[in-house]
């Protein structure tokens, strides 16, 4: 017929037909047609975010080496008096040390040994009304200066490492447990009802959906802590905790600055790594369906 169109070659158009001798343009076969069509990929954002990531891991322990190495060399070419020699000799510098990753270790677990715990059980229906007192007390261990706290309890329990154990985790329960009753309050309630509705045990629902959906935060709070404690950790030396401290006191009462650098670059420096240890747990340790653009 002279009304149909016909595409070059006597081929119709797709989706268009003639029967009857009658053309007619079939709209769904068009919709077909675009359906069938692969949309273009898009870039997953969660790998973009990924990549940012892992750029940042590797940059900051490439700096802490290049400062601890440029620190090694000012020492091997320093002009250093008896005093001095005798502050960083017979492996004072590797005892303090070791003696403050210690501190930070034990005050760390024995912190989320602690809050975890009684974060989950605060979260609980039952326990529910006593979350604002357990977060009272939690609230006050950090608002009361260090030293002052670390003073009570040198009068209390004697001159020790226990003391400074026992300060170090006052001061940093608070942010590992706030971010634990944080993250169980914020979890999704309809999947809880689902879990529930599956036929899972409250044990199951706070193992397998609670906790999972609560990690990120709760390696927030832990990340916050484990800087916390290596900083606190330096005023284990006021009583008779050891650690860098030491180094940093003797600098300052004996006007020594190679000793006073020495004690604050290794505390900065053991601070970053471990803020960097930490940032490659919350990394490895997220879910994978928390990821942006899963």
């Amino acid at each position: 017929m002279s009304g149909s169109s016909r595409s070059p070659g006597g081929r119709r158009p797709g989706g268009e037909h003639e029967p009857g001798g009658v053309a007619f343009r079939d709209d769904a076969g068009d919709e077909a047609e675009h359906e069938a069509e692969p949309e273009p990929r898009r870039a997953a954002p969660a790998a973009a975010q990924l990549r940012v990531g892992w750029r940042k891991l590797t940059l900051l322990p490439v700096v802490l080496i290049a400062v601890l190495l440029a620190t090694w060399l000012w020492f091997r070419q320093a002009d250093l008096d008896a005093l001095s020699r005798n502050a960083l000799s017979n492996g004072q510098v590797t005892k303090a040390l070791w003696q403050h990753v210690q501190l930070t270790v034990i005050s760390t677990f024995f912190v989320l040994i602690i809050a975890i715990p009684l974060g989950i059980l605060l979260t609980r229906r039952m326990f529910r009304k006593a979350t604002p007192v357990a977060m009272a007390f939690a609230n006050m261990g950090q608002a009361t200066p260090a030293i002052g706290l670390l003073a009570l309890l040198v009068i209390w329990l004697g001159i020790g490492r226990r003391a400074a154990l026992i300060g170090i985790i006052i001061y940093a329960v608070l942010p590992v447990l706030s971010n634990t009753i944080a993250g169980l309050k914020a979890n999704d309630p309809t999947l809880l009802e689902a879990a529930r509705g599956i036929g899972m045990s409250p044990l199951g629902v706070l193992t397998r959906v609670e906790l999972p959906l609560a990690v990120p935060l709760i390696l927030a709070g832990v990340r916050t802590a484990l800087v916390l404690n290596v900083g606190t950790a330096t005023l284990a030396t006021f009583g008779g905790g050891g650690g860098l401290g030491v180094l940093i006191t003797t600098g300052i009462t004996s006007q020594r600055m190679p000793v006073l650098v020495l004690g604050s670059i290794l505390t900065v420096a053991l601070a970053l790594l471990v803020d960097w240890l930490a940032s490659l747990a919350e990394l490895l340790l997220r879910p994978r369906g928390l990821e942006v653009g899963t």
